[in-house]
This record gives C-alpha cells, structure tokens and sequence, in this order.
C-alpha cells in the first residue's frame, strides 16, 4: 500500500466519523423553530406563589460578588417568599464583601444568609448540597458569579411550576460583553449554537437536555428524588440533569427569558471553563451510559442523549483531520470529487449553517454574522488540542479539581483573577506551521478548493496559539523570568506578592 492510499483510507475514515457528528447538526437545524413563545404557565395569585430559595455558590470572586448579590436583591418578588443563599466558600477578601453585601440586605428586610462550610468538599455541587440542607425553599434558583438576573427572572419562569411533574425551568444565557473583542464574539456565537439551537430542540421535541449548573431554577424535590447533587463528575450540573430526567421529572427551557453574564474575556479563562466542561460531560457519559440504555425510554430519546453527552469526543477526530488534511491537500490524493466533497460539506458546512442560523436567530445583523460564524469555527478548530486532552483526562483519569472560571467584572485590572497555563501552546503553533506550508504547497499546485479548509484551520490553531503564546511571554516578563536581574531583585516575593490568583490550567 503506497503512502497516498494509507492517507486516503485513513482521511476518508476520519471524515466518516466526524461526518455522523455533521449529521447531527443537520438534523438539529432541521428540526429547529424559533417565534414567539407562549407564557410558561398561568400566573400565580400573589398568595399562591411558591417559596424561592435563591442559591449563590461563590469561590474567590471579589469583582463580582457584590454585583450578583445587588441584582438578586433587585428580584421582584414577595420578600416573605424569598430567602437568599450565598454560599460562600472563599478564601480571599470576597469574605469581606459578601459579609458586608448580605448585611446590607438583611438591614433592607430581605431573609439572606452566608453559609461556610470548614473546607471544600464537592467543590460547587457540594456547596450547593451543603446549602439545600438549610433551605426552606420549594424552588431553588441558582445564578453563578458573573450573573445578573434582571428583577423579573423569578416572575416570569416561576409559573411553569404549575405543572407538578416540572422539575427544572432553564433560561438562555444573555452575554454581555459579547462585543468587547473578536475572542468574546466567538465564544458568544458557540454559546449561542448550543442554548439557541440544541436546547430548543431538545426542548420543542420532547428529548433529554440539561441544567446549566446557573440561570435556572430547580423543583426541590425533584433534586432529592434524583439522588442530590454529587461531585464524583466535574459537571454535576449536568449529572444531576440525566439523573432527574431518568426518574421522571420533566424540564422546561423558556428560550426567551434571559440571564445577562459576561464570557471570558481571556483565552486562558475560556480553556479552563471548556476543559471542566469537556471533561466533565465525558465523566457523565461514562457514568449514565448503562442507566440511560436500560431505562424504559423511547429510542430517540436514548440516541440523542448519547449523542449529547458524547459530543466532545469529537475533538480527537478534528486532531487527525488535523494531521491528514494538509496531506490530502498538498500529495495529489485522487478520491472521487463529488463524494468527497459531499463528505467534507456534511462535516464543514453544517457547522457553518448551524452557528449562521443561531446568530441569525438571536438578531445578529448580517455585517456581524459574516465574522462571528467563521470565528467562532476557527476557535472551535483551535481548542481542540486542549479538548482532546480533556476528553482522554475524563476517559482515563480520576475525577480531578473543580476549577472556576476566573471572572473579570467591572473590577480594575489589578484585583482580576486569572488563569494560568503551565507552558508555551507548542502543539497549537506546530499545527498552525503544518497548515501555513499546507497553504503554501496547495497554491503551488494549484489545489485551490482546498484552500478556504486549509485557512480556516491554519487562523483556528495560529489564533489560540497566538492568544497564549502572548498571555504566557506577558506573565514572564511581569515575573521577572526574562529579566535576571529583576527576578534577583524580586526573590521569592514575586511569587508571594503577585496581584492576580495563579490557578492551574489542565489541558
């Protein structure tokens, strides 16, 4: 066998598999509706409304934590039906600020109360458990950090409730600075694929779709009947979500009621968001697998909720096309034309229609469209060397640390948390080089419908590796590292003194 047959078989394998995740999109796209939206249900009478715990779990988040405990504030709801959670299990100055913010609403007749518990146990899940035991809350509503929940969050989605099989009502993610840079734009419209197009789908065709871990809020009972929250998955939002749903409880996604927060505004922040994600869901796979086949379920339900959970081993396969494409493209590789490029249009071009008709629906005009969509592939196409490590660290290792997602707020640069990455993106810039002698090859040649796949992987892998080669060159120089005489000066004390928390980023 000659070296461009191995290519061929190996290339058009790859895109086989990659193509059955391209099938997916279509059908989701297909099946997608998006108009007006009836009410979630029949107003409660003032005197019937039920009694909301609202559920904040905080982890070091002194530029936030004031502002999401202002906006629950805010909430218009009946004071004596409401009772606030800040469950705070900080280590930093946020102590002081949620000490003095919940102080202030006691003081403004509003039942809130710091829960701390000695140490960390479950990370989020476990907090949020550890909370659920002082509740007096029927529902509980959850908001992350960087949330702010317009005053009419709990009006509006409460009365879907009147159904007592109801377990969960999920809002859409509102993004506020989605404008900021062409980074926060891409992560906007993936954002945006999933909570406008997949979860409407799920939702409208009756099938299986998941908790948020934020923005949503959470029948009590529906919690303890599914077992309560567990921390062995790094998503336990997701976990408790099958767990509910296979008992029974029904979920309600209210697409057009939305929870303004902010998306990472660094790459280093948005990896380590996506790597607990990918990792986590790949945990939940592993742990519900077996569950969801032997339950009494429709076939289509079961199909769609593995194809959900394993979604993100698509990532090694976007690696091998990775290492294959640029050989296709530049040996003279002879495969029929219209299969292959019915095969490449089924993994490519449903991507593109999929986040298009997402932007499109949210009312993106069509100057924005024309960038966000390609962005956000190309930071797709560039992750996913992180997230291939992901999926194999939730295939093969234990359950691993909850890290949270730095947020940045409206806080001065200096007091902002960020993430930190252990090394230079070697393998992300060795595969932007791989694609730039691709391009380089493919004009020679004159294999010129190659080259809009080709440009598009090799922007996908020079930006992530671009963004963190900046990021991790800028920390060194703030260190002192590339400055010996700097870093003598400094001592140890540049480590014990730096302004900003160093987390790990695996992956």
């Amino acid at each position: 066998m000659s070296p461009a047959q191995l290519v061929t078989i190996l290339y058009l394998a790859n895109l086989a598999v990659l193509g059955f995740f391209g099938l997916h999109r279509v059908w989701l796209v297909l099946r997608f509706r998006w108009g007006s939206r009836a009410e979630l249900g029949r107003p409660f009478a003032e005197d019937e409304l039920p009694f909301v715990t609202v559920q904040l779990p905080l982890y070091n988040e002194r530029t936030v934590a004031a502002r999401v405990i202002r906006a629950v504030a805010a909430l218009d709801y009946p004071r004596a039906k409401l009772e606030v959670q800040v469950l705070d299990d900080s280590s930093d100055e946020t102590r002081a600020i949620v000490d003095a913010e919940v102080a202030e609403l006691v003081r403004r007749g509003l039942h809130a109360v710091v829960v701390r518990r000695p140490n960390r146990a479950g990370f989020k899940a476990g907090a949020l458990a550890h909370g659920l035991t002082r509740a007096r809350g029927e529902l509980v509503a959850v908001f992350d950090a960087d949330f702010v929940p317009r005053p009419d969050f709990l009006r509006r989605l409460v009365p879907a409730f009147r159904d007592e099989r109801v377990g969960l009502v999920q809002a859409r993610w509102e993004h506020m600075n989605r404008d900021e840079s062409a980074l926060t734009r891409a992560q906007s419209a993936l954002l945006d694929g999933h909570f406008v197009i997949e979860h409407t789908v799920r939702f409208d065709e009756g099938l299986f779709f998941n908790f948020n871990g934020t923005a949503g809020i959470w029948r009590r009972a529906a919690i303890e009947d599914a077992g309560g929250w567990e921390h062995d998955t790094l998503t336990e939002d997701l976990d408790l979500s099958y767990r509910a749903q296979l008992a029974g409880w029904r979920f309600v996604y209210a697409p057009h009621v939305t929870a303004p927060a902010e998306v990472p505004a660094e790459l280093s922040a948005f990896q380590s968001q996506q790597h607990r994600w990918a990792k986590g869901s790949v945990q939940v796979a592993k742990k519900l697998a077996g569950r969801i086949a032997r339950a009494e379920l429709p076939l289509r339900i079961k199909l769609e909720a593995f194809a959900h959970l394993t979604g993100n081993v698509g990532y090694p396969f976007v690696i091998a096309l990775s290492l294959l494409l640029p050989l296709v493209a530049t040996i003279g590789v002879r495969m029929d034309a219209l299969w292959h490029l019915t095969a490449f249009a089924v993994c490519t071009f449903s991507v593109l229609t999929f986040y298009e008709k997402s932007q499109r629906a949210v009312g993106r005009p069509l100057r924005a469209r024309l960038f966000d969509v390609p962005a956000a592939m190309a930071l797709g196409i560039g992750m996913s060397v992180a997230q291939t490590r992901a999926v194999f660290s939730g295939l093969f290792q234990r359950t691993g640390e909850f890290v949270r997602t730095p947020k940045r707020g409206d806080a001065p640069a200096a007091t902002r948390y960020r993430s930190l990455r252990a090394g230079p993106p070697v393998t992300e810039l060795l595969f932007a080089l791989w694609f730039a002698w691709a391009l380089v090859v493919a004009v020679q040649n004159g294999a010129w419908g190659s080259l809009p796949f080709l440009a598009l992987f090799f922007a996908g892998y020079g930006w992530v590796g671009g963004l963190n080669l900046s990021a991790w060159m800028a920390r060194r120089r703030a260190w002192g590292v590339l400055h010996p005489v700097a870093a003598a000066r400094a001592g140890a004390a540049r480590v014990e003194h730096a302004p900003e928390e160093a987390e790990a980023l695996v992956g």
